[in-house]
């Protein structure tokens, strides 16, 4: 009986599209043509995601597809934004590993065998196209978006679990069945924060490889990408997504900072009451009415250490007890997480 030939690993690539017509099919092409030339080593399907585009991509996208038997479009009748076409394509993927790309080609398609051979090499269950960490590189981005995504990153990567430089890039590879068990909800770019957030629940192994974010294509096009509504909305999500990965840093740090100054304050107040409660008139008789006395005279030394002192302590203890609530909300979140997940992925495997 002859061995059977062990059938080649295959990826579906996913590509999100929002009025990209004057630069989609020309990408399309681009990215086509990279991955016929590694299909001797991986089989591959593009799904690209029309996601309410008002410009004539979904049309463009329907001409490109009928000329290729593995381009597949999802339409989308409104703009339901990122997570949205993200989720919609998960759904419908067959590969084993599954790769987004950015419909602007602002990472270059050899990005994507990169990410498979390190998924494949280190077992991992996400790979990250990352510019910002070592060997990483960014070129003709803005200075202002550069440095906002710079310490977007920073700030979330502080807030997560793990040392992780880029967690609000897209362009990403995932092992198909661990994605499909994450059972995502977010709709927009905090899609980005909660795959990691999520991975990190489940003790998923995450990869960065350096990579090289690229917005040259800017120079031949009247794409705009700085919008101040999506800039906005993206410090938001960060805020939010930085909550999400550690609420500590937000209510129990300033809680213990809080916590000092009161201290410090009170402290200085304890002092004086004493040195005034030496010095208060014999006359005064018993402790209440000196000790009274006492703090009268620290009082009208400084008022204003009585009302930081005071004002602070309160603030710092209804902060870390928030914080604690947090903490707690978190603990129980993570445990109906991995039980849902645990059923999800049964219903998934039953389905399969």
């Amino acid at each position: 009986m002859k061995p059977t030939k062990p059938t080649k690993p295959s990826v579906s690539v996913i590509v999100p599209a929002y009025n990209e017509g004057e630069i989609l099919r020309e990408n399309l092409t681009q990215l086509c043509d990279y991955m016929k030339s590694i299909e001797k080593t991986y089989g591959w399907e593009l799904i690209v995601v029309n996601d309410g585009s008002t410009d004539g991509t979904g049309e463009i996208a329907e001409a490109f597809a009928r000329t290729r038997d593995n381009v597949r479009v999802l339409h989308h009748v409104a703009n339901f934004r990122l997570g949205q076409a993200l989720r919609s394509a998960f759904k419908e993927t067959k590969g084993d590993y599954v790769i987004a790309m950015d419909s602007d080609m602002s990472y270059s398609p050899d990005h994507i065998e990169k990410m498979l051979q390190t998924m494949i090499e280190t077992g991992s269950q996400i790979v990250i196209a990352s510019p910002y960490m070592s060997g990483g590189k960014i070129s003709n981005v803005p200075w202002f978006r550069k440095v906002l995504s710079i310490w977007a990153n920073r700030f979330l990567s502080i807030t997560a679990r793990g040392k992780i430089n880029t967690i609000t890039g897209m362009v990403r590879a995932f092992d198909r069945r661990f994605l499909r068990a994450l059972d995502l909800k977010a709709k927009d770019v905090d899609i980005n924060h909660e795959i990691i957030f999520k991975a990190q629940l489940l003790g998923a192994r995450i990869v960065e490889i350096p990579a090289h974010l690229d917005w040259g294509f800017q120079k031949s096009t009247s794409k705009n990408r700085r919008s101040s509504t999506r800039l906005l909305r993206h410090f938001f999500s960060c805020l939010g997504s930085g909550f999400m990965f550690r609420p500590i840093m937000f209510f129990i740090v300033p809680g213990l900072v809080l916590m000092l100054l009161a201290s410090y304050t009170l402290l200085w107040v304890f002092i004086h009451t004493v040195n005034h409660y030496e010095k208060v008139s014999s006359s005064l008789v018993g402790f209440d009415a000196r000790f009274s006395a006492a703090v009268g005279a620290a009082f009208q030394q400084s008022p204003h250490s009585f009302f930081v002192g005071s004002i602070s302590l309160v603030l710092a203890i209804q902060l870390i007890s928030l914080g604690i609530l947090a903490l707690q909300n978190k603990r129980y979140f993570e445990d109906l997480f991995h039980i849902s997940t645990t059923l999800h992925r049964y219903q998934q495997e039953s389905d399969d």
